[in-house]
């Protein structure tokens, strides 16, 4: 504005002031000559431009005041967020603008985080708890054999792998975890339908015992993964299926099969009743559905199906868990398929590690 009113006064200055003759008769012998005028105009544009100024610096702060507190609020949350305290949120009022859009899409990224930063509390919370808990049985039963020397070596020797094994499992577990949470660095082409026979036939005995019937049906089912990761991912679903079962008599069907360009794996296992309330806290860590069937001498730590999840995400695919109305869980897993055959740098698997 007031560079517009500087402009004017030059443009008035050089174009009609030049025009005006400086003598002492004026234009024609009755205008104001060039003196006069300058005498009378200067003052007038001096306080004109004084105005201009004035009203320039103070409307421009206001304006830009106005105009910049939506990004005052966003910077203010962005230094909050900084410190650590990632519960603030902008919460912008008004129209529709890209400032209201960017409040939004910054309170959504405080949001993710937050809830991020918490699981991860929760996770190491309960990581320190299940790893303290071998190692305190391990103190005590070595305590025992010191204050005991009579007491049955055998017995404490056993109950010390037993729990040594546990740590081990619960270790690779969190190891595994991490590792598919990461993603994926190699892909192979893998058949879903051998890992699942793979792993019913590794988990037979353990289904036998319990009386449990495991069948495999379907057919080749193709995916694009780490073979580890997937035969894992199979291996948790199924022995997952077992253990949560019928005390006797109970069944296990796994299912494979290739849908257009998608690639289902289904396990279905019969048991009590899952409340529907249930079933979203069985895929997070150390959940392990304390209202759930399982026999006593299975002592998992509540990693099966959160591998499962991690697994399944970091091959970019969908995990369903639903409570059939006859009693037991229906678990289907999804993934992008790929065209049939092996990969030319597949490699041989023959077995894998325990479940959770």
């Amino acid at each position: 504005m007031t560079v517009a009113g500087a402009l004017l006064l030059a443009v008035v200055w050089g174009f009609l002031l030049r025009y005006v003759p400086d003598n002492s008769q004026g234009l024609l012998g009755v205008s104001p000559n060039r003196y006069l005028l300058v005498r009378t105009f200067a003052p007038a544009a001096a306080a004109a431009m004084g105005f201009l100024l004035v009203f320039g610096l103070v409307g421009g702060r206001l304006l830009a005041g106005r105009m910049l507190a939506p990004l005052t609020r966003i910077t203010a949350a962005a230094r909050t967020a900084g410190t650590g305290s990632l519960s603030h949120r902008i919460r912008m009022e008004g129209r529709e603008d890209e400032f209201r859009e960017l409040s939004d899409a910054f309170d959504s990224m405080l949001e993710r985080l937050e809830s991020h930063v918490a699981e991860q509390r929760r996770f190491a919370a309960n990581a320190s708890h299940e790893l303290r808990t071998p190692l305190a049985v391990s103190q005590a039963l070595l305590d025992v054999a010191r204050e005991d020397p009579t007491r049955d070596r055998d017995e404490l020797l056993a109950r010390l792998r037993t729990v040594n094994t546990r740590a081990i499992d619960l270790t690779e577990a969190l190891l595994l975890l991490g590792r598919s949470d990461r993603g994926l660095v190699t892909r192979e082409r893998v058949d879903l339908s051998l890992a699942a026979e793979e792993a019913a036939e590794t988990l037979l005995p353990l289904a036998e015992r319990r009386g449990i019937t495991l069948d495999v049906t379907g057919g080749a089912a193709w995916a694009d993964g780490s073979p580890e990761l997937l035969l894992r991912m199979v291996a948790n679903l199924v022995q997952n299926a077992v253990v949560h079962n019928l005390p006797d008599g109970g069944t296990v069907t796994v299912h494979t099969e290739a849908a257009g360009d998608v690639t289902v794996v289904r396990v279905e296992n019969s048991g009590p009743p899952v409340p529907p309330e249930l079933v979203p806290t069985l895929t997070e860590p150390f959940q392990r559905g304390t209202e759930r069937a399982r026999s006593d001498g299975h002592a998992g730590a509540g990693l099966g199906l959160a591998l499962v999840r991690s697994i399944v995400r970091a091959h970019g695919g969908a995990l369903a868990l639903v409570p059939r109305p006859a009693g037991g869980l229906l678990v289907t897993v999804r993934l992008p398929g790929t065209p049939r055959g092996p990969s030319p740098h597949a490699r041989p698997h023959t077995g894998w590690g325990s479940g959770q």
